[in-house]
């Protein structure tokens, strides 16, 4: 081997654990080899879970039980409206077929006289 093979197996031996340490580094956590990215994000989110509430004006279960109680009756009533209105759809379709068949008899009645 010659001076320069080596020099250049040690450059990629310094570049790969460079390479891992640049990727590893500020990890106070675990972070999986086998999925090192959503490890990553895993623990950013664990650090930073309430600061990013903060940000993002997001809600906390609290919040959300009070505006489930608060909205049930109004997301009830309608559900209700909903379900009539599929079952009018419902009858309007079986109304339409029936005069789509209506008109077809009328017309073979016209065309075949």
């Amino acid at each position: 081997m010659t001076g320069l093979e080596i020099f250049l197996i040690l450059l990629l031996i310094a570049l790969i654990a460079f390479i891992l340490y640049y990727y590893f580094r500020g990890s106070g956590g675990h972070v999986a080899i086998t999925r090192p990215m959503e490890s990553r994000v895993d623990e950013y989110l664990d650090r930073h879970f309430e600061r990013v509430v903060d940000e993002w004006s997001l809600m906390d279960t609290y919040q959300v039980r009070s505006f489930s109680s608060s909205k049930e009756p109004v997301l009830s009533g309608d559900e209700k409206k909903v379900a009539a209105l599929r079952e009018f759809e419902g009858e309007m379709n079986t109304t339409l077929d029936s005069l789509e068949e209506r008109l077809n008899v009328l017309e073979k009645q016209i065309c075949g006289e």
